[in-house]
């Protein structure tokens, strides 16, 4: 087995056909189809089926493809790393769940550190691929919340993950609404004030169940609820739609949404207590420990 064969299933298992794998790939369709096929032999399982209307993951492909991506994360990782390090290159990775002002405090940090030659990367995505990304090294910090209603799932999750959560701090329940909302000019808001307009919250579809929730209320039931995995289609969908989202009631001037949108307090309270998460043992990098010191810098805002 070869990290080339892993890199195979992981891109056939991203595509419609295998076909379309081998044109990402930059191989022939026989060639990719016969490598899938001696790594099948060699394991002693099938990893796809393959039929008239092209090909899926069998049970065991599913398994075997979760750890072909943690293998070949680890091997570019340390791909990265060593090739930079023999560069002279400044290289800082984090993930984070959807929020604006953890994507400043890095742009802040970038800055801080004049060079000629980085390799930085910033990954906004869910919160069960937030805690793998620090727990398999690919990011050397992790930007994460919990409330009330899923704190105790994520503190096992943080103790099985072998995963250090420091917090931050801890924010009361806010609504962000479009400037033009009915509901704008209000001083506080009830969930049964909203109860008309969709609530737009951001989708946590590969988790395990809805305590992974980023946001505050998690376990309530919305009348009308919408589901994004961006935060541009978010803000679109609630300005368009009259809907809101539950946050920190964190304001930051962001080129994409400067002056857009306006914060409401919520009656409903479930403080959100937001930190950063590293490995076990871990010692922050000098440039680690910059960006802890930026995203401190919103406690009080």
């Amino acid at each position: 087995m070869t990290i080339l064969q892993l890199k195979y299933v992981i891109a056939v298992a991203t595509s419609s056909s295998m076909r379309e794998a081998a044109n990402r790939l930059f191989i022939t369709q026989p060639a990719l189809s016969l490598t899938i096929t001696d790594l099948e032999e060699e394991l002693g399982i099938v990893l796809f089926e393959r039929t008239n209307r092209g090909i899926t993951l069998t049970r065991e492909g599913e398994e075997f493809l979760m750890y072909a991506k943690q293998a070949v994360g680890q091997f570019s990782l340390i791909e990265d790393k060593y090739a930079d390090n023999r560069a002279g290159r400044k290289q800082f990775s984090i993930s984070l769940q959807h929020y604006v002002f953890a994507v400043h405090a890095f742009v802040n940090t970038i800055k801080e550190f004049d060079t000629d030659e980085f390799n930085y990367s910033i990954h906004e995505t869910r919160t069960d691929e937030v805690l793998n990304d620090v727990r398999n090294l690919q990011s050397e910090i992790g930007i994460i919340s919990y409330s009330a209603s899923n704190e105790k799932i994520m503190k096992k999750l943080f103790k099985e993950y072998q995963l250090k959560f420091v917090p931050l701090m801890t924010k009361n329940t806010y609504v962000y609404v479009w400037k033009e909302h009915p509901l704008a000019k209000s001083e506080e808001l009830s969930l049964e004030d909203l109860r008309d307009y969709p609530c737009v919250a951001f989708d946590q579809s590969g988790s395990s169940n809805f305590y992974l929730a980023e946001e505050a209320l998690g376990d309530y039931d919305f009348k009308k609820i919408i589901k994004s995995t961006d935060r541009a289609t978010t803000a679109e969908l609630m300005t368009a739609l009259n809907g809101y989202s539950i946050g920190t009631g964190i304001m930051i001037d962001s080129l994409a949404l400067k002056g857009g949108f306006v914060t409401i307090k919520l009656k409903e309270e479930d403080p959100l207590t937001i930190g950063y998460i590293v490995k076990e043992n871990h010692k922050l990098s000098e440039i680690g420990e910059v960006y802890i010191r930026e995203i401190s810098k919103y406690e009080e805002n």
